[in-house]
């Protein structure tokens, strides 16, 4: 008994020193380059690998912006653990600060943190922001998937700084980077969040379904994502579809273009794809909305995401 107490206080010493000496040396200040947009993980509702995936990927939502010397990261599904590998293998033993935005707690939108390498090295520091999660605080929706017996460490056992805030206001900072939040329409607690940086302004709304009909919500939403240069859009549904899903809580593709076009912005992505679309039914989906942005002579462009894609701020507007 009295070696293992000694075993576990020796343990506790060494653990203690490392975040003391962890805490003294100073994060990786990021060089001074235009605002990033990385794409890992753009699938919604569950992980879809295979070969009919490959060229749009099967990782669920994970979305990274380096942007005024913050690494921000948006959501946490399964893409999140293939950034963690690559943040760990840039930054090796340097200290890493990263700040994750969650739009909520649904299975696919944290699924990948159990999974993100930094969180199990103590020189790094995870803040994670977001709002409450069904029913229960934002920190306890987190650590419940990580609990015995569905996983073998638990959220608060990582050895790395992990630090969880529950917003209330509706506007905050991330350093430098001015990011506002409004409502989605989605099932439980789910917000979209606008991120304003030096040189330009991302939104992301990975689950929203807009009514077919004018609503109040469909203008507010316009208003909300006016002129910004990249929109990340869940548009889960063709038309078609969307007859069979209404009320699901997801985007229909030809609804998500003509808000985008109503409200001026600049670059589209095309979000949340469907487990059971393949390659070629995204590539199906993007000429259709090329086609309706044509027939509306709209200067948008729009793309479909895709895991390793990158864009870059300031988007250049068609003339």
């Amino acid at each position: 008994m009295k070696t293992v107490r000694r075993i576990k206080d020796q343990s506790r010493r060494v653990a203690r020193d490392a975040h003391a000496k962890n805490r003294a040396m100073p994060a990786v200040s990021l060089p001074a380059t235009p605002t990033r947009v990385k794409f890992w993980g753009v699938r919604g509702s569950i992980p879809t690998p295979g070969p009919t995936t490959v060229r749009y990927g099967g990782n669920t939502s994970c979305v990274e912006v380096r942007a005024d010397g913050q690494i921000i990261i948006l959501d946490a599904g399964t893409g999140l653990r293939l950034l963690g590998q690559q943040l760990v293998a840039e930054f090796d033993a340097q200290p890493l600060e990263a700040t994750l935005l969650l739009t909520h707690t649904h299975w696919d939108h944290i699924q990948g943190l159990p999974f993100f390498l930094p969180v199990y090295k103590p020189q790094h520091h995870l803040r994670i922001l977001g709002y409450e999660g069904a029913r229960h605080g934002l920190e306890v929706a987190l650590a419940g998937q990580m609990e015995s017996p569905f996983f073998p460490v638990g959220l608060r056992e990582v050895p790395a700084n992990v630090r969880i805030e529950e917003l209330k206001e509706m506007e905050f900072n991330v350093g430098p980077v001015r990011v506002q939040a409004t409502l989605a329409s989605h099932p439980s607690n789910c917000v979209g969040y606008r991120l304003f940086a030096s040189d330009g302004s991302i939104a992301f709304f990975p689950d929203n379904e807009l009514p077919r009909q004018p609503a109040p919500d469909n203008q507010r939403i316009a208003d909300f994502l006016r002129g910004t240069d990249v929109l990340i859009m869940d548009t889960q549904y063709d038309a078609e579809e969307y007859q069979r899903h209404t009320g699901w809580g997801h985007g229909c593709l030809d609804e998500v273009v003509a808000l985008a076009l109503a409200a001026k912005v600049k670059k589209l992505f095309l979000f949340h794809h469907d487990p059971n679309h393949d390659d070629r039914k995204v590539s199906r989906m993007l000429a259709h909305a090329r086609k309706l942005i044509a027939r509306r002579k709209g200067k948008l462009q729009v793309e479909a995401a895709r895991e390793g894609a990158v864009v870059e701020l300031p988007v250049r507007v068609r003339l």
